[in-house]
């Protein structure tokens, strides 16, 4: 269950990352999270099974969203409610959108994407297009079941994650 409470944001390292648990993702996604604003934009890109929504969870956690955190593949996005100290979460799975997220605008959620942090997986090739500020979250998965994730900042991202890494 994600706490109410807003994370401090840890130091966000942006060189490769091996993430060897469940519970390493958990936590990378927590510092993610907690240096996550309003109007954020986070793709995640990886294979099935990579650990796309375990990081959700994890950014939930940072933000301080409230409630359980899943896959949300049958219903696109799911809007996370803003615990005390943080903003809403919209994450949203593109997969079935094809590249054409007008459709989000169909889903008429509670929350606007200006006020909220939006994850998007399966998003790259269509999910820039929200914003030309975002960063992008590669994860590979290993037959070892070890994650590697690398970020890949653009925009005012270059910026916010090398302030980040110096914290």
């Amino acid at each position: 269950m994600c706490g109410q409470r807003r994370a401090e944001p840890a130091k966000l390292v942006v060189d490769k990352v091996i993430l060897e648990t469940p519970e390493d993702t958990m936590a990378f996604g927590r510092t993610l999270g907690a240096a996550l604003r309003a109007g954020d934009v986070v793709l995640l890109d990886g294979p099935l099974g990579a650990g796309k929504t375990t990081l959700t969870r994890g950014i939930a956690d940072g933000l301080g969203v409230g409630g359980r955190v899943s896959s949300p593949t049958f219903v696109l996005a799911r809007v996370h409610e803003a615990g005390a100290a943080g903003v809403p979460l919209i994450h949203v799975d593109a997969y079935r959108l094809g590249g054409d997220l007008s459709q989000l605008d169909d889903l008429d959620l509670d929350t606007d994407l200006e006020s909220s942090a939006v994850v998007v997986e399966w998003g790259e090739g269509s999910a820039e297009r929200l914003s030309e500020d975002h960063l992008v979250v590669r994860l590979t998965r290993h037959d070892d079941d070890t994650r590697t994730v690398v970020l890949e900042p653009h925009g005012s991202w270059t910026t916010r994650v090398a302030e980040l890494q110096a914290a």
